[in-house]
């Protein structure tokens, strides 16, 4: 396994056992250099002074919090430990909450969390009683020069952790609202009949970054001197009417096997409005035999 984040006890009510993190999750993306346009060579950033004027070596560089403007005060990595809460290396569970409580939005960072040796038992422990009540557990983890309220639940074979944003980093803001007065009952119907037959269980490792599979392509293509060919652009027409391109797009799709009994005979009866409103073959009159 990798090297752990953060080494500590994890503490709820007179129980405490060591644990270990490991990061569970990270972004993956092609980066670049910064070339001289000229000759292709590499740039070397420099830090420079600006009053005496002269390039600096990074060890002369110190922590300044500007207090007011021009003003600085001058922090050192030794004073910034000593004021490091005691969730440097103890993480207390403060309360256990329902999982369905925990709006996605707020959380940052995902962790493997690890028992660490002599913490087997209790992590177990711990990891059962979560995943029997479904609850998550709240605590507060000093790490990364910050303290973090954090999410512990349990996961297919043990414990993750998620750091979370406080409420005041979460904006708030007014224009996010849903007028669902202007759904009619039909267009919501056929809605959810078309989402039924999207629905599909989550497998993650069928969805890729199809930008950076591109950009390593076109990369690939101008080592080796090819032509780079560009993308084919997406044509989306506007949504003129929604009851047509709900209907267009149901029939693009197989039926739903099997209609909730929620939904019951209102989703038959729009469908059965939906066939009737296309337009019907006319039959040839019958010829009459004559004697």
């Amino acid at each position: 396994m990798a090297t752990s984040v953060w080494r500590g006890h994890l503490t709820f009510g007179l129980v405490s056992l060591p644990v270990k993190l490991f990061t569970a999750a990270r972004s993956e993306s092609i980066s670049f250099n910064q070339l001289h346009k000229s000759d292709n060579s590499r740039i070397k950033q420099v830090i420079y002074c600006q009053t005496e004027d002269k390039p600096i070596p990074r060890d002369e560089i110190v922590k300044g919090y500007e207090y007011e403007k021009g003003k600085y005060v001058v922090v050192q990595d030794e004073e910034i430990k000593k004021v490091a809460p005691k969730t440097a290396r103890v993480m207390e569970i403060l309360e256990f909450v329902k999982s369905g409580d925990v709006d996605p939005v707020y959380l940052e960072s995902s962790y493997y969390m690890a028992p660490d040796e002599g913490g087997e038992k209790p992590y177990a422990l711990l990891f059962e009683a979560l995943r029997q009540t479904n609850y998550f557990a709240v605590a507060k983890i000093a790490m990364h020069n910050r303290e973090h309220i954090v999410v512990v639940r349990p996961g297919e074979r043990g414990m993750l952790l998620h750091t979370m944003y406080y409420a005041d980093e979460v904006r708030r803001t007014e224009e996010f609202r849903t007028d669902t007065s202007a759904v009619t009952e039909k267009e919501m119907n056929l809605a959810k009949m078309l989402v039924e037959s999207l629905a599909a269980d989550f497998e993650p490792e069928k969805y890729h970054d199809t930008y950076r599979d591109n950009l390593r392509q076109l990369i690939d293509a101008k080592v080796e001197g090819h032509k780079v060919v560009e993308t084919p652009e997406t044509h989306i027409a506007p949504v003129i009417d929604i009851m047509e391109a709900l209907k267009k797009s149901l029939e693009a799709r197989k039926p739903p096997t099997t209609a909730t009994a929620a939904a019951g005979s209102t989703e038959e009866e729009d469908v059965s409005e939906a066939v009737a409103e296309q337009p019907r073959r006319k039959r040839a009159p019958r010829k009459v035999k004559t004697a």
